[in-house]
């Protein structure tokens, strides 16, 4: 981190702020709802990622993307540790 820009820890973030995490745009090749999904939890609190899976599912993007690997973005946080939160927002909207 530059000298210049201090680590802001438990910022309250509004919806707008949680909103542009649906305007990123997927590395060519990628599929556009696994990337925005995967941005929105490795960048976001779990209370800040149900919040943003509520916008999410207004897009109409796919819930249950596939990964690379040919599982779920759902079976991928099941299997970290500390996921169990945002495996419980995603089953919450309708993720299996």
């Amino acid at each position: 981190m530059k000298k210049d820009k201090q680590k802001v820890i438990g910022e309250v973030l509004s919806d707008e702020r949680i909103k542009e995490l649906l305007t990123l745009q997927a590395p060519a090749g990628e599929d556009k709802a696994l990337h925005i999904l995967t941005r929105a939890y490795r960048a976001l609190r779990a209370d800040d990622f149900e919040r943003f899976l509520r916008f999410y599912s207004e897009t109409g993007l796919e819930i249950n993307p596939v990964t690379s690997e040919g599982g779920s973005f759902l079976s991928t946080l099941e299997k970290h540790q500390h996921a169990s939160p945002y495996v419980q927002a995603l089953k919450n909207c309708g993720a299996s």
